[in-house]
């Protein structure tokens, strides 16, 4: 079971309030039950919500009751201390009673006035004897040698295996089309019953993998927004896209649509995986999954399909976020920088761009140097090699003094070995005489060593420069191969990338 959380609000993107005003009445009687409060609490995708309180509890009597209706799916009963007692369904019928007994929780249930719940109830006692069953074989192993205990483990484990398996494939058959079928479903791996031989004679994992995929959302209905409110639904879905697809951006992208395409356009199932994946995916720190992002965005955010989920202004950041991501993705071509050598840093602060306080000052200055800053500029486009560093960085960040000496000392290493340049951004052209003593102390001779102080380049848009150091590795035509990288990772992927084009 999970953890309940105590939430008092719920955003709006999981809140759906049932239209009908009969309300509902669910009375426990609990034996033995030494609470005072206890709570009501529903399941929604990965959280638990309280509903509803019982403050007054006398001999174990619990009441729950409201005029409207609750919304329909999984609900806990959960003691005053958040521990777990036992799940049930509200859904058409609201009005029911529950008694159990402190003692033997699961397996003392009964409810009057509700089907759904006493068949529920059937299945979790079934399942529960049948674990309890298997401690009692581990406990039957005691003063048996290794071997025979794991014979004997490995027998009485098939054979459970087997009634479970009988069983639930039963009680799925007789509750066919009803809620309660629905949410078992969700946690019922597909597997085949009939596996192929490959050709080493051993089962055909490609064929397992495939049916399994094939068929891992068989029989969810993503129409229906009460699945939202299972304990299984966020775990189902969490599993597919982390470990049953494979983990590449354009993969992503298909299964994504692939499951949107399952759900009605803005009912809360849809709007609540637009919110998952867009939050997953813009987070995201596995390199090239920004892809994702930016395609969740220009197929469902930005063409208002997903209207219920945000604002015109979260629409709005999100466009520009995009914006800029989409020109940075792996595989793009960057943009051009036309920087000054730090060779040539002296004579440009002369001409007093450090101290020119407006955008038009600095223009004025701009085309009144022209001429002379021509020759100093050192563009990206200029570097003439098979792979580029590009790093931007800055003098007075802590973290860029570690991975600097680190990032050079990893390039020399290739020299002869890997056509590699850096060429190295200093962010901050304000700290001129910093970073001109720390490029001439750590003997970045090597470096092609730029920064613009003209303030020609816009490096937090163009670049997404939001903290520091930020390094990319570029192709011979400056097409982006890796990004976001430690100093350490720079050499095995530039080898790598060699061994490959070789």
């Amino acid at each position: 079971m999970k953890k309940f959380i105590l939430f008092l609000t719920i955003a709006n993107i999981y809140s759906f309030s049932g239209l009908s005003q009969n309300g509902y009445d669910i009375k426990v009687n609990f034996k033995g039950c030494k609470d005072s409060m206890v709570y009501l609490v529903k399941y929604t995708w990965d959280q638990q919500y309280l509903v509803d309180t019982c403050k007054k509890i006398k001999n174990g009597q619990i009441q729950f009751k409201g005029k409207k209706d609750l919304d329909k799916g999984v609900y806990v009963l959960v003691s005053q201390s958040n521990s777990i007692y036992f799940d049930f369904f509200i859904n058409e019928n609201q009005k029911f009673s529950i008694s159990t007994d402190i003692s033997d929780v699961v397996n003392s249930l009964k409810v009057t006035g509700n089907k759904e719940n006493e068949e529920f109830f059937k299945y979790i006692k079934y399942i529960t004897t049948k674990n309890q069953d298997f401690g009692k074989v581990s406990a039957q192993t005691i003063g048996k040698s290794k071997e025979d205990s794991s014979k004997f483990m490995n027998e009485k484990i098939k054979e459970l295996n087997i009634d479970v398996k009988k069983f639930d494939s039963d009680f799925m058959t007789k509750n066919k089309n009803t809620y309660l079928y629905d949410v078992l479903n969700l946690k019922t791996e597909k597997e085949p019953i009939e596996i192929p031989k490959a050709k080493n004679g051993r089962p055909d994992s490609i064929f397992q993998y495939y049916y399994y995929k094939n068929h891992f959302f068989d029989g969810i209905n993503f129409k229906d927004e009460r699945i939202i409110r299972t304990p299984f639904f966020d775990d189902r879905v969490k599993k597919y896209f982390d470990n049953v697809i494979l983990q590449h951006p354009d993969t992503l992208n298909k299964e994504i649509d692939f499951v949107l395409g399952k759900c009605e356009e803005n009912n809360l199932v849809y709007n609540l995986l637009i919110g998952y994946f867009t939050y997953k995916f813009e987070q995201s720190k596995i390199m090239g999954f920004d892809k994702v992002f930016v395609h969740l965005a220009d197929k469902y955010i930005l063409p208002g399909r997903s209207s219920s989920v945000y604002s015109e202004e979260t629409v709005k950041k999100i466009r520009e976020r995009v914006d800029i991501m989409r020109n940075l993705l792996l595989d793009s071509k960057v943009s051009d920088l036309l920087m000054i050598d730090s060779v040539y840093g002296k004579q440009v602060r002369k001409m007093g761009f450090d101290t020119a306080s407006s955008s038009k000052s600095i223009t004025d200055l701009y085309y009144k140097n022209l001429e002379k800053l021509t020759p100093m500029f050192k563009s990206l486009y200029s570097v003439n090699a098979k792979y580029t560093i590009l790093i931007f960085w800055a003098v007075d960040c802590g973290h860029c003094k570690t991975e600097i000496p680190i990032l050079n000392t990893g390039i020399k290493s290739l020299k002869g070995k890997i056509d590699v340049k850096v060429y190295a951004v200093q962010t901050k052209d304000e700290l001129f005489n910093d970073w001109k003593k720390f490029i001439v102390e750590n003997k970045l001779n090597d470096f092609v060593n730029v920064f613009d102080p003209i303030h020609l380049n816009n490096l937090k848009e163009r670049f997404d420069i939001y903290s520091t150091p930020v390094i990319y590795i570029l192709d011979r035509d400056k097409k982006i191969k890796a990004k976001r990288l430690s100093a350490d990772q720079v050499v095995d992927l530039l080898k790598n990338f060699d061994a490959f084009d070789k």
